[in-house]
């Protein structure tokens, strides 16, 4: 099998891609102004851009704001048109249907992260969002990384707190068309009352931390836009992006805990996709070791993936392409070749030497 080979697409991948870039050509368009605390300005960013659009002669209309502003940013929400919300006791929810009836070019939305009241057409906001896309209008919204599924466990463990609310990772990066990282320092009243300067320098290395979160968030967005833009415009020479995908390769010959482990560090410290992987064969040999690495790969949230193919080196870089993997672990025996080995190369040389664009590490075993 060539190297074009491995990456050309089937007839149901091609037709899929078809039917996407169809809808989205439907679809209204998707900004969102992504934070990493309270504070930093994606309210103002949001509407300023409104205002401009609006300026500019865009039709543009206000849905759902924030219960308070500063000064600067009410004087922009007062030029704007606004549809009210419903309100359902204290809760409040976007009145969609008014929206899709008024058929605005862009409605602006601060705060995503919501959950409807009961008996609301849709329990989440970000799913009317949604409705609002299909109906050809545009979204401009603001959400803090808090609240992206995925993070919660590891902000909880910075900040201490849980998010209420949770937004699917698939969603923005299936739906995002752009993604706007605000990237300010926080507003200076969130130091008020830290006289303490242990307490200020413990406050901000949390920010960074956040901050570092949002960083490999927006990433992992601008990553699935430019696949898709390769895939749609007929780029093949490189399938990469800039978000880290883990892909372990685990056999039945050897304990591959540490190397699973490594892996899972590598996954967590880049907010990265985590695989294991296994190539089939029809042997039964080391079954008892292959079982427990595969279950040491579970427990560690891997997306375990057996793969088919009578050259294992081909099968894991046909998967890799497809995947778009970033960095391959791989097991290598000091054993002296046999005579196969010698004819056809070492599985792990082969890979080296055909992984191009993706970093192999070698685990001795």
């Amino acid at each position: 099998m060539t190297e074009d080979s491995l990456r050309r697409q089937t007839p149901d991948e091609l037709l899929a891609e078809i039917e996407l870039e169809e809808r989205r050509r439907r679809r209204g368009q998707l900004k969102v102004f992504l934070g990493y605390a309270g504070g930093v300005g994606k309210s103002y960013q949001m509407l300023d851009e409104g205002r401009r659009r609006l300026e500019r002669g865009e039709d543009v209309v206000v849905c759902a704001l924030q219960h308070e502003y500063p000064p600067g940013i009410q004087a922009i929400v007062d030029r704007m048109e606004i549809i009210p919300t419903l309100k359902t006791g204290d809760a409040e929810s976007i009145d969609v249907e008014a929206v899709v009836r008024r058929q605005p070019q862009v409605t602006l939305i601060d705060g995503l992260a919501y959950d409807n009241p009961p008996g609301s057409p849709n329990a989440h906001r970000w799913q009317d969002v949604e409705q609002l896309l299909d109906a050809g209008i545009s979204v401009i919204t603001t959400v803090n990384v808090q609240y992206l599924e995925g993070l919660q466990d590891e902000i909880e463990r910075i900040t201490g707190n849980r998010a209420p609310f949770i937004i699917p990772k698939i969603f923005l990066e299936t739906s995002a068309d752009e993604i706007a990282l605000v990237d300010s320092p926080p507003a200076e009243s969130l130091w008020h009352g830290m006289i303490d300067r242990s307490t200020l320098l413990a406050e901000k290395l949390k920010l960074s931390r956040l901050r570092e979160l949002a960083l490999l968030a927006a990433a992992a967005v601008v990553d699935r836009q430019l696949e898709g833009y390769l895939r749609s415009h007929g780029g093949t020479e490189q399938t990469w992006g800039v978000h880290e995908r883990i892909m372990v390769c685990v056999t039945p010959k050897s304990d591959a805990t540490q190397m699973l482990e490594s892996g899972r560090r590598n996954a967590d410290r880049f907010q990265g996709e985590f695989f294991a992987v296994y190539v089939a064969a029809s042997s039964g040999t080391g079954q008892k070791i292959l079982e427990q690495n595969l279950e040491v790969a579970r427990k560690l949230g891997a997306a375990v993936e057996v793969l088919n193919g009578k050259d294992a080196a081909q099968a894991i870089l046909l998967f890799a392409m497809e995947r778009g993997i970033t960095q391959i672990f791989v097991g290598h025996s000091s054993a002296p070749y046999n005579v196969w080995n010698r004819l056809r190369g070492d599985l792990v040389d082969r890979l080296i030497r055909s992984a191009e664009g993706i970093d192999v590490v070698v685990y001795p075993q």
